[in-house]
């Protein structure tokens, strides 16, 4: 993340209130989390930094030595940066006599930690949670589509956003590599949100962000469910199901306002959950009593149009993005934007005219005959809301798939990905999607044991070369679907993340080989 190796005291920040290192050992007292601490008659001195990188120690740092791979030398290298102090699960042999807080539980001290040292920035701005299986990333565009609307016609700032496409706090705009990030780059993004007086942040909340504490100590505004459906089941993320599904449940504790899916699978269970909010809002594309209900649905390969009813209005809305499923996360987010009292011309404005990076993005060459759908899509829910709408709106066209899984994580996702695909396509290119440490080969070839025996599939390692190989080998008409990485330029391959064309890059660029051949024999057939 972007503050893993920048210096707190480094950023420009408007002045807060600092604390000292007695202030922080007592803060953890008081959260019963504390199991011991040596302060060598320096507690007054006063904290100026907070990281767990130790390439961003630097003076006056609090460095938090946290996960299964810290090695006592990152402590040592923090200290001779300026570190003043640590907070660890264990005591490290030090030559100085550094002061430490030794904890039960370093990951929920962190938010303890961040919230403090940054003054709980998310108390200056109304701040919209988005959690559920499928849809998150969509939901936080279409909203800020929304808030941005709004602001600028109010000549105020846009809003913020956390997501796993990029990060935008007011000062910081990046590139993200992850759906919700560690408690301390949390919080100095809410801090850079406050300080730059933005008036809505709306983020992405992942089950392993709840589950490991990450979003602890934050209250939202509007928290929204959006649907559940089993994924990230590993050794590494969680056990089973019940494990997962209890963790995103859990966002409802912090939550004012909760913004429920009642065409949810579990909805009765996520509607009881979402009563430890202090008000509950659902929305439906079916139940005509939920309070924003969506009707009258017209959809082509081009867009949607439906209507909203609720207490406040009823009218039409155009969705630029196809699939029934964007309409799902449009009708949250107008639930969400009509909670927050903005009007409705700009709920109208924001979702007509959002396309987010990297979902639903659709190339068709000239003669119709091959289109590239570049999606997002990576887990069970998705794949299957996915092929739904494609074979929905391309009835008459031969499917190819491209696509992989992720290595080390998410293993389930190889087993229904794999099966899923087999039943609804012609033909499959299993290739990179995240591969870290283990061999693109391996993930591959675990995934092909669950595609349907009758289908023909293939391994293709290099991402590009099997974009290319799909289009290219595309007889009649086709549509590649090419699915798992969207808008992201990078491979992770072993703990790098290796630069790589794009989806939609690589789709446009064969399109355009393939509309320039057509065009030749076009031309020679002419002759």
């Amino acid at each position: 993340d972007w503050s893993s190796d920048v210096c707190s005291s480094d950023l420009k920040m408007k002045q807060m209130k600092s604390y000292t290192i007695k202030e922080f050992t007592e803060l953890i007292e008081k959260e019963s989390l504390l199991v011991e601490s040596k302060l060598y008659g320096r507690e007054m001195e006063y904290i100026e930094n907070l990281t767990y990188n130790s390439k961003a120690a630097c003076k006056n740092t609090l460095f938090i030595c946290k996960g299964a791979k810290f090695k006592e030398e990152y402590v040592k290298e923090a200290v001779k940066a300026g570190s003043i102090c640590y907070i660890s699960e264990k005591k490290y042999d030090l030559e100085d006599q550094i002061p430490y807080i030794i904890v039960k539980d370093i990951r929920k001290a962190m938010p303890i930690l961040a919230d403090t040292f940054y003054n709980s920035p998310w108390e200056e701005f109304k701040l919209i949670g988005v959690g559920g299986t499928k849809g998150k990333t969509t939901s936080v565009y279409y909203i800020k589509a929304i808030l941005d609307d709004y602001l600028k016609a109010n000549q105020k700032n846009p809003s913020g956003i956390i997501s796993s496409i990029d990060v935008y706090d007011g000062v910081v705009s990046k590139v993200s590599h992850i759906t919700t990030p560690e408690a301390v780059e949390l919080h100095s993004h809410f801090r850079n949100a406050a300080d730059s007086n933005l008036d809505f942040l709306a983020m992405e909340i992942s089950s392993q962000a709840l589950k490991y504490d990450r979003v602890d100590r934050v209250n939202f505004d509007v928290g929204v469910f959006l649907n559940i459906s089993e994924d990230h089941i590993s050794p590494v993320e969680h056990p089973d199901f019940e494990d997962y599904f209890q963790s995103k449940l859990s966002m409802f504790k912090q939550t004012k306002t909760a913004v429920v899916n009642m065409d949810a699978d579990f909805a009765e269970r996520i509607l009881e959950a979402a009563k430890a909010a202090q008000e509950i809002v659902t929305f439906s594309m079916h139940d005509k009593n939920a309070d924003f209900y969506a009707y009258d649905i017209i959809k082509d390969k081009k867009g949607t149009s439906f209507k909203v009813k609720c207490q406040q209005f009823d009218r039409e809305f155009q969705l630029a993005m196809p699939g029934l499923f964007n309409l799902e996360n449009a009708l949250a987010m107008i639930a969400v934007a009509s909670k927050l009292n903005i009007p409705i011309e700009h709920i109208y404005s924001g979702i007509k005219n959002t396309h987010p990076k990297g979902r639903m993005e659709v190339y068709t060459s000239k003669d119709d005959t091959i289109v590239a759908i570049v999606d997002y899509a990576h887990n069970k829910l998705s794949f299957e809301k996915l092929f739904e709408s494609v074979k929905e709106d391309y009835s008459d066209y031969e499917i190819v798939s491209v696509f992989g899984c992720p290595g080390q994580k998410a293993l389930n996702r190889r087993k229904y990905l794999g099966r899923i695909a087999g039943e609804n396509s012609n033909r499959i290119i299993l290739t990179a999607d995240e591969p870290a440490f283990e061999p693109v080969g391996d993930i591959c070839n675990e995934i092909a044991q669950h595609i349907d025996p009758e289908r023909t599939y293939e391994v293709i390692e290099d991402r590009t070369e099997a974009i290319k190989k799909a289009i290219k080998s595309a007889k009649g008409k086709t549509v590649i679907m090419i699915v798992g990485k969207g808008h992201e330029t990078s491979q992770k391959i072993g703990n790098q993340y290796v630069d790589y064309p794009s989806d939609a890059v690589n789709a446009l660029r064969f399109i355009e080989e393939y509309n320039a051949q057509v065009s030749y024999k076009s031309i020679v057939i002419k002759r």
